[in-house]
């Protein structure tokens, strides 16, 4: 996937660069497959705002995806491949031989009338999903599961992949694009390949109206507000936080703070964290 830049007619547009979306098919999405998405806007069901630098952007529809990849034994023809607003990765519509239609993360490499495959039978190509337990040990792998059936939580992004590094009795060691390694149930699913898009990571937003689109608002520094507003404010001039370390703006201490629960239940599955020194 190609990455396509302009003629500079303003100096936004310059620096502004997309993804060339020629490969994907020009056509709707699938309206069977579709949820309407209300806005939030990061507040919570008091109307109080619970996320900041969320709102606007434009009005989009969730596609649904099948993360399970549970019809077993049965082959799916790609009719199309698509651009999904509510992630990353591009998306495919595949339609099964019972005549079902389902929309999947599209792989690299995908391409429209491609046959895919589910379950531990199924050959070991891009797009087929099989329990780790069938797949060689070294296969790039996306998609995987954390508990057999609740259906893919890991490596989902776009151009992201994790490799199957061994097999031990129940457990599947995978190494994670972050660089971690952890040990997952070996009958949990996963599908072959990398995830399509691989150039999204090289796309220049260009300009912050851009970013509004997407319904980002705008981000402030602590340190150029009042110090009504922030801990980091106030002073004359450019001035340093003046306290040991770097908050919230409610006093809590971030920027490296640790976050992560004490006992958090599968820390004990973690075999090599992604910071390891």
């Amino acid at each position: 996937m190609a990455i396509k830049t302009y003629k500079p007619t303003t100096p936004a547009r310059r620096q502004m660069t997309v993804t060339d979306f020629s490969n994907l098919s020009k056509v709707a999405p699938e309206k069977s497959l579709l949820e309407p998405m209300k806005k939030k806007s990061g507040r919570n069901n008091y109307g109080r705002i619970t996320v900041r630098h969320h709102g606007g952007g434009n009005r989009t529809k969730y596609r649904v995806i099948d993360f399970k990849r549970d019809k077993i034994g049965m082959e799916a023809e790609v009719l199309t491949l698509e651009y999904d607003p509510n992630r990353s990765a591009h998306i495919a519509l595949v339609q099964y031989e019972d005549g079902e239609k389902r929309y999947i993360v599209a792989p690299n490499g995908l391409a429209v009338g491609d046959k895919i495959a589910n379950g531990p039978d199924a050959d070991i190509k891009p797009g087929n999903a099989l329990p780790m337990s069938a797949i060689p040990v070294g296969t790039f792998i996306h998609n995987i599961e954390l508990y057999p059936g609740k259906g893919a939580q890991l490596v989902r992004a776009a151009g992201n992949m994790a490799q199957l590094m061994a097999k031990e009795g129940a457990y599947a060691m995978v190494r994670l694009p972050s660089g971690e390694q952890r040990n997952i149930p070996a009958e949990c699913m996963a599908t072959v390949g990398q995830v399509g898009n691989i150039d999204h990571e090289n796309v220049s937003i260009g300009k912050a109206g851009r970013k509004r689109h997407m319904g980002w608002r705008p981000t402030v520094r602590g340190s150029v507000m009042n110090p009504n507003d922030h801990p980091h404010g106030g002073g004359e001039g450019k001035s340093p936080i003046g306290r040991p370390g770097p908050v919230t703006p409610w006093g809590k201490p971030t920027l490296g703070y640790k976050t992560r629960k004490k006992h958090h239940r599968s820390d004990k599955f973690i075999v090599k964290r992604r910071n390891a020194k």
